[in-house]
């Protein structure tokens, strides 16, 4: 039979939910409060600084974002940069996790040096610049890819997990006949989905908020990523004089407030139904692959 509880132990209990729910709702209440402000109105917003349930409903900022005729297709272009960057990446990344988790390789802890070289300096944005440009990746998708194909902090947390994974797996599967690249799509790959499923949410959120790679390297307005979009529109809210060839002539911007904030709500939303999905797996995945190394 199970022994009751301490008093102590019950109040630890219940101090800790009390606190843990009181920060959770301090962290939740300004996200609430932006998707409150971007569907109320004007006067609403302007007397009530801090507003969580609008009393006079209002779409005219979502009206004005999707006035513009290549809203959509921004969207597709941040969906196609996130699904083709993230599966790029992963695909490095695994592949350059797995060989330096082999203990028999050669070399393996100078290369190591050199990927945590890398996460202390940098070359910087005007190096990188002349380095995409000597490539011919300008106004090209893959300028906002293979820069940041391969993140040095992801690549270790994954080569962690990997190195976690028991050995004999692998000489199981060599005795079986199966090589190096049998063994990391057929084994490890599928046993690490936790950290696979972790770093490739990592990835997404980067290449779905990509926005200064786009600034630099795309100079074609009909390849702009959502982001530079959003940007363009409330800087047009705010009443700066920018390209406004995809607005109609008669439709008259609403507050630059309200659009700051309905641009927020229509960046993050995508991500935020994504992230349900992989949620299971991120804790587990992040931990598992940073406790040993």
């Amino acid at each position: 039979m199970v022994k009751d509880r301490s008093l102590g132990s019950r109040l630890f209990d219940i101090t800790n939910y009390t606190l843990l729910t009181i920060i959770g709702l301090v962290t939740l209440l300004p996200f609430v409060h932006v998707v409150a402000g971007s569907f109320t109105t004007v006067q609403e917003l302007a007397q009530k600084p801090f507003v969580l349930i609008p009393t006079d409903w209002s779409l005219d900022a979502y009206r004005y974002i999707f006035s513009t005729n290549t809203i959509f297709r921004s969207l597709i272009v941040s969906i196609g940069i996130t699904l083709v960057g993230t599966a790029f990446s992963m695909l490095l990344t695994c592949l350059m996790a797995y060989g330096l988790s082999r203990r028999d390789i050669d070399g393996r802890n100078f290369i190591m040096f050199l990927v945590v070289f890398t996460m202390l300096f940098t070359g910087g944005m005007i190096p990188t610049f002349i380095v995409v440009k000597t490539l011919g990746l300008i106004d090209s998708y893959w300028a906002l890819i293979i820069p940041s194909s391969i993140s040095a902090f992801n690549m270790i947390i994954l080569r962690n997990f990997f190195q976690n994974l028991p050995e004999g797996l692998e000489e199981s599967a060599k005795i079986d006949g199966c090589n190096d690249f049998g063994i990391l799509f057929r084994i490890v790959i599928p046993l690490s989905m936790p950290a696979i499923a972790t770093i490739s949410l990592f990835y997404a959120v980067t290449y779905w908020n990509s926005y200064m790679s786009a600034i630099l390297y795309l100079n074609d307005s009909a390849k702009w990523p959502i982001q530079i979009l959003l940007r363009q529109i409330v800087i047009m809210a705010s009443g700066i004089s920018v390209d406004s060839s995809g607005f109609s002539d008669d439709y008259v911007p609403p507050p630059e407030q309200t659009v700051k904030m309905a641009t927020i709500v229509v960046a993050t939303v995508p991500v935020l139904c994504v992230y349900p999905f992989l949620q299971k797996y991120f804790a587990k995945g992040a931990l598992l692959g940073s406790i040993k190394g």
